[in-house]
């Protein structure tokens, strides 16, 4: 393949996403060459889960002008505006609430210039007990033995001031919630993680997604996905993480 060949598959990229193959001025043939027909073509991860990854590592930011275009490719790609919130919303139970204050209300503007009305939140009416539950069945059914090590150890009195909070709202509530599948959320969680620099929790994750319905292929292109949007050295950071653990 010739750098032609892939500035044409970049282009056509470009145009499937976003209805034009048009560039920032001074980035000449970069992105439509190196992003769109190096990465995005890439075998491995369809394009509606390469958008769920690419929502979810510019909305952990948040990067609002970028994020803005790929919430509408997502609707024009069929990802549903109850998906779209659930992966804005999980991406910031890793960057933090106040991310999900500036990229909802992006997703509303967005959602309301199509015609789309904002999706209604689910029911929360699961008592702390149940969400503390629900949460430690889940996080034991996705991670295994790696539910109850490092930081997430129940025998750490430091970490334990914190860390029930997180299985109690991220894994009773977020991941419990309705609009994503579990395998999208696998590809939430690595594409955040990887675009935060955390590489620890990447390979926790990135393993444990092989449990819920991807594949080492499609974890190592979640990881891939996010390298022009939030940076190459996190990115090969995540994927010398994640080759140490399947490799192990």
């Amino acid at each position: 393949m010739t750098r032609q060949d892939l500035r044409q598959q970049g282009e056509a990229m470009l145009r499937t996403l976003f209805g034009s193959a048009a560039q920032p001025a001074g980035l000449a043939h970069l992105l439509t060459e190196a992003a769109y027909g190096g990465i995005w073509s890439r075998p491995g991860l369809s394009v509606p889960d390469r958008l769920i990854c690419s929502m979810a590592a510019l909305g952990v930011g948040p990067r609002l002008k970028a994020l803005r275009r790929h919430l509408v490719a997502g609707l024009e790609h069929g990802i549903s505006a109850e998906a779209i919130r659930e992966v804005l919303i999980q991406a910031s139970l890793y960057s933090g609430f106040s991310a999900a204050e500036e990229t909802l209300e992006l997703a509303g503007q967005v959602f309301a210039e199509r015609g789309i009305q904002f999706p209604a939140d689910p029911p929360e009416t699961a008592s702390l007990e149940e969400l503390d539950t629900r949460g430690a069945v889940l996080m034991a059914s996705l991670h295994g033995s790696r539910a109850t090590q490092g930081y997430a150890s129940p025998d750490n009195p430091v970490t334990g001031q914190l860390y029930p909070a997180a299985i109690r709202y991220g894994y009773g509530e977020i991941w419990s919630r309705p609009g994503l599948e579990h395998r999208q959320r696998a590809l939430v969680a690595v594409a955040a993680f990887t675009a935060l620099r955390l590489p620890e929790q990447v390979a926790k994750f990135g393993q444990s997604a092989l449990n819920i319905g991807l594949t080492k292929t499609e974890v190592l292109e979640a990881i891939i996905q996010t390298a022009p949007l939030t940076g190459f050295p996190p990115a090969l950071n995540a994927l010398g993480a994640i080759s140490a653990a399947f490799s192990a």
